[in-house]
C-alpha cells in the first residue's frame, strides 16, 4: 500500500462526543453561556480534533511550500519567476511578512523546496524535497504527471508524520510560487464547474489587460487538459502546482495524525480543497484562517463548508493569515484550560 493510500485509510471523522464534552466544560467557566463566541468554537473543535479534553496549542509550526509554475511564461503574474527563490531566501533570513507574523504567533517556520527552479544550498529551516524544477505550462499539456502529483502529496504527508513525532500541536499552511493563483483558480473552476471569470482575480496586482489574459490562459488550460472533476488527482496533476500538492498532502497527514491544521488563503485552500475532495472527513480537521481578497477563495470555502476566522482584506499568502489565526485558536484553548469554573472562583451561577 502506498503512503497516500495508507494515510487516507487512517483518517477518521472527528469525535463529535468530545465537541459536547468541551462545550460542557466551557459552559462551566465564569462567564455567561456562549459569551466568548467563536473562541469557544475554536476550543471545542481543537478538543474534538486532537482527541483530548486538555489539549495544548503551544508547539506551532507553519510549513511554507515553494514551487515554480510553467504557466508564468504566459504573462499571468506581475512578477518574474526569479522572485520565487529570492523569497525563499528571504524566508530563511527571517525577513518576510510571514516571518514577522510567525514570530508574533510563537510559531516555527519550516520552508519546503518542493518544486523551485533553483538549486538551494542546505540551510537551517530549509527542507529540500524537490519533485521537479517547477510545473510545465498547462496550456500546452498537463502541469505534471500523475506520479509527480502523488510524490508531492507524499512529501506533505511525510512532513505531517514527522510533525506528529515532534509533538507539534498545531500546523499552519503557507506557500510561495510566482503565478500560483493561476492554478488555484483553475482548480476551483474545474472542481466546481464555475466559470473561470467568476473565480479569477488579480493575484499579485495585475492590471485589467493582464487579468483578461490570465482568464484566457486558464480557460485554454482547462480546454486542453479536460481535468475530471470526479478525480481530484487528475485535476491536481493537470492544472495544479507542486506546492499545492504538498499542502494537500500535509493536510491529509495532519488529519491522519489528529493535528489541527490552519489553512491560510487562496492557494493554501486550493491544497486543502484537493485533500478534502480525496477524503471528505478532512474537512473536520481544518481551520480556515481568513477570507482572502481573491474572489475564488469564497467558492473554495463554500465547497469546504468552512467559515473563515478573519477578514482583514489580505492577499499576501505565504501563511500570513494562518499565523494570525493561530493566536486566536491558542486563545480559545487557553480559555478552556486556564479559566476558572464557577466553583473554583466562588462565583454564583445565574
Amino acid at each position: 500500500m502506498t503512503l497516500l493510500n495508507d494515510t487516507m485509510a487512517r483518517i477518521q471523522p472527528i469525535d463529535e462526543k468530545l465537541l459536547d464534552e468541551a462545550q460542557a466544560r466551557l459552559d462551566n467557566k465564569t462567564k455567561p453561556l456562549g459569551s466568548l463566541g467563536r473562541l469557544e468554537e475554536f476550543a471545542r473543535r481543537f478538543v474534538a480534533i486532537s482527541g483530548t479534553v486538555t489539549p495544548s496549542a503551544q508547539k506551532k509550526v507553519i510549513f511554507i511550500f515553494a514551487g515554480d509554475h510553467g504557466v508564468v511564461e504566459e504573462g499571468v503574474s506581475a512578477f518574474p519567476k526569479e522572485v520565487t527563490p529570492q523569497m525563499v531566501l528571504n524566508f530563511l533570513r527571517g525577513g518576510a511578512g510571514m516571518n514577522v507574523l510567525a514570530r508574533h504567533a510563537g510559531a516555527e517556520v519550516r520552508v519546503v523546496d518542493i518544486g523551485v527552479d533553483y538549486d538551494f544550498e542546505p540551510s537551517p529551516g530549509l527542507i529540500i524535497k524537490k519533485i521537479a524544477r517547477g510545473t510545465k505550462n498547462f496550456i500546452k499539456g498537463p502541469a505534471m504527471s500523475r506520479e509527480e502529483a502523488v510524490a508531492a502529496l507524499e512529501v506533505g504527508i511525510a512532513l505531517a508524520d514527522e510533525a506528529a513525532r515532534d509533538g507539534v500541536n498545531l500546523v499552519g499552511t503557507g506557500e510561495m510560487g510566482i503565478g500560483n493563483t493561476t492554478p488555484s483558480s483553475a482548480i476551483i473552476a474545474a472542481l466546481s464547474g464555475r466559470s473561470v471569470r467568476d473565480v479569477t482575480h488579480r493575484g499579485t496586482g495585475i492590471d485589467d489587460a493582464a487579468l483578461e489574459n490570465k482568464i484566457r490562459v486558464i480557460q485554454e488550460g482547462l480546454k486542453t487538459n479536460r481535468p475530471n472533476p470526479e478525480d481530484p488527482l487528475d485535476v491536481l496533476a493537470k492544472v495544479g502546482g507542486l506546492e499545492i500538492a504538498g499542502i494537500a498532502g500535509l493536510v491529509l497527514g495532519c488529519a491522519a495524525n489528529r493535528i489541527p491544521v490552519v489553512v491560510d488563503g487562496f492557494i493554501s485552500t486550493a491544497g486543502a480543497l484537493i485533500a478534502a475532495e480525496l477524503h471528505p472527513d478532512v474537512k473536520g480537521y481544518l481551520f480556515a484562517a481568513h477570507q482572502s481578497v481573491e474572489i475564488g477563495h469564497h467558492f473554495m470555502l463554500e465547497r469546504l463548508g468552512a467559515e473563515p476566522m478573519l477578514n482583514l482584506q489580505m492577499r499576501l499568502g505565504e501563511g500570513t493569515g494562518a499565523a494570525l489565526a493561530m493566536g486566536l485558536i491558542e486563545a480559545g484553548v487557553k480559555i478552556l484550560n486556564e479559566m476558572a469554573t464557577f466553583a473554583e472562583a466562588g462565583v454564583t451561577r445565574g
